[in-house]
């Protein structure tokens, strides 16, 4: 059996928290190369055949620390690295320095990647309305009414293949009556916010911490003409936005989301919609509990795998909460 090292470098107070991102994304073992455990070994028999070895001249980690965690074969690569690389990078804002905070495939070069995507990533039926399509595919429509969103998703996480990215498309598929306006929190290669328009949302406002993301984004939306417009730009989750929405989506890290949902309570009218998605199952009652808390009335929970995505609202005023 082939399996798939995906490799972390990061710093020595990261090692733990690095080791369980890669867990959770899957890997079935995890190799840590760490510096520090290094500095706590003496001269002893360390050798082939028994002999002392200074433990400074044998390979290792100079600086820091390297996890590999290895995965089995058919690994959906091009999704699960950038979300891996988010996730670590994440860590500082919980107090962690993550840096350098590369991740790397082994024997899979940069100019690879395309290559790569074309093996794995086909037209995905999502929703009876949905159907994401890669760039280099010719898919024609099997269905009326059946709409498109073409991607050439690169780097950027977020293709609708991915259980979080569908379990949003199919929460978008079931909220959205027409007209609304909507903000997408981290769009990411902008699957959400077009997916949102071809559905009939009105306006549309998307953002992402990442210029990388932004600029997927971007592209994307030359692939969806029919989409029509939509705002993007560079923020923080919420942070400094004062409009308010009927419908506020988020796939991102449930880290991220806790001090997403105030914000989103903010940012929402009576009535208006809260659809997460990003939640591990062991995060789900955290989810709950923090959207309980900000007064959130859950509408949906649904579940794909080990992933769950949450459809809440925030009560008009002739609700009872």
């Amino acid at each position: 059996m082939e399996w798939t090292a995906i490799k972390v470098e990061t710093s020595n107070e990261a090692v733990a928290a690095v080791s369980n991102i890669l867990t959770e994304a899957g890997a079935n073992g995890v190799q840590i190369d760490n510096a520090a455990d290094y500095q706590e070994l003496k001269a002893g028999r360390f050798g082939k055949h028994g002999e002392i070895v200074d433990p400074s001249t044998l390979p290792h980690q100079k600086k820091g620390a390297a996890l590999t965690g290895y995965f089995p074969p058919h690994t959906f690569l091009p999704e699960l690295v950038p979300q891996i690389q988010q996730r670590v990078k994440k860590l500082s804002e919980f107090g962690l320095d993550p840096s350098p905070a590369n991740v790397s495939v082994e024997g899979i070069k940069d100019e690879q990647w395309a290559t790569v995507w074309q093996k794995y990533y086909h037209p995905v039926r999502i929703t009876n309305q949905l159907t994401v399509v890669p760039q280099w595919e010719d898919y024609q429509p099997q269905q009326r009414g059946e709409k498109l969103i073409t991607l050439d998703p690169g780097m950027a996480f977020g293709t609708g293949t991915h259980p979080t990215t569908k379990l949003m498309l199919q929460a978008l598929s079931m909220v959205v009556r027409g007209g609304e306006s909507m903000i997408d929190v981290g769009t990411g290669s902008g699957v959400l916010s077009i997916a949102a328009k071809l559905l009939g949302v009105g306006h549309v406002a998307a953002y992402d911490v990442d210029k990388v993301a932004i600029k997927s984004a971007r592209e994307n939306l030359k692939l969806n003409p029919a989409a029509g417009e939509i705002e993007l730009g560079v923020n923080s989750l919420l942070d400094g936005i004062a409009t308010k929405v009927d419908l506020i989506v988020a796939n991102i890290l449930a880290e991220i989301i806790v001090p997403l949902i105030p914000q989103a309570k903010s940012n929402l009218k009576a009535g208006g919609k809260l659809l997460l998605s990003g939640i591990i199952a062991d995060k789900e009652p955290l989810i709950v509990e923090t959207l309980t808390q900000h007064e959130f009335i859950i509408d949906e929970t649904m579940r794909i795998d080990d992933w769950f995505g949450i459809i809440a609202h925030r009560p008009t005023k002739e609700e009872d909460y």
